[in-house]
């Protein structure tokens, strides 16, 4: 059984074992002018049949983003993409996969909050799995409501939660993200949401704005540095 220990000092690439085989994940701690947080975040990625993988460019910026606010990240190839085994589930089989990823966390770095962060259907995947995982902070950018995905079952997200919109999405219907949001507002975390103008779904020529509104949003949820 492939089994890693957590990397903390290096950027790593590591193989897991995943419920279709192994996954294929990227580790990377915390920016060395940051000070180190005790959180580990899992950055899931947009659709695999899409060309969706763990180097997408929002994917690796949210990663950025949250490293410079000294959390260590983990981002991984769902089931059939790069190195990970296994064919495209739908979200089923993907569910499971993050599952993996998180238990395996969890199991190395007891000490640390678990983060669950997800773009397009990397965020339906982590609203999926949120209520089970319970994470401490739950990051939603360009969730695919009003597709195929069905946003009405899942449970309330259990923690903080932030939602990142951008207003010009010519694949996710932005309104659609909106009315979905209004009728959560009665939680006991209501989602914060920002809305970037003149945005497209892939974040052309606004990856810096992303970046921005990522450290802004979770400034107020770290918890102490780990090193003081």
């Amino acid at each position: 059984m492939t089994f890693p220990a957590f990397p903390t000092a290096e950027s790593a690439i590591l193989s897991l074992d995943g419920p279709a085989g192994p996954l294929e994940l990227s580790v990377e701690p915390p920016d060395a002018d940051a000070p180190a947080r005790p959180v580990v975040a899992i950055v899931c990625h947009p659709l695999p049949t899409e060309g969706g993988t763990m180097h997408n460019k929002v994917v690796t910026m949210t990663a950025r983003a949250l490293r410079e606010s000294g959390v260590a990240t983990v981002r991984f190839n769902f089931r059939g993409v790069g190195a990970s085994a296994g064919t495209f589930d739908e979200g089923v089989g993907e569910a499971d996969d993050l599952r993996a990823v998180a238990h395996w966390v969890r199991i190395q770095r007891p000490d640390a909050q678990l983060w669950l962060a997800g773009f397009s259907f990397g965020a339906y995947v982590s609203l999926r799995m949120a209520a089970e995982l319970a994470p401490s902070l739950l990051i939603s950018i360009a969730p695919p409501a009003g597709r195929s995905w069905d946003f009405l079952s899942i449970a309330p997200p259990p923690c903080p939660w932030l939602v990142i919109q951008g207003e010009a999405d010519e694949i996710v219907d932005p309104q659609a993200v909106y009315d979905w949001l209004d009728g959560l507002r009665e939680l006991r975390y209501p989602p914060e949401l920002v809305k970037i103008p003149d945005t497209s779904h892939f974040f052309h020529r606004k990856l810096m704005d992303l970046r921005g509104v990522i450290k802004n949003g979770v400034r107020p949820h770290l918890p102490e540095a780990a090193f003081p």
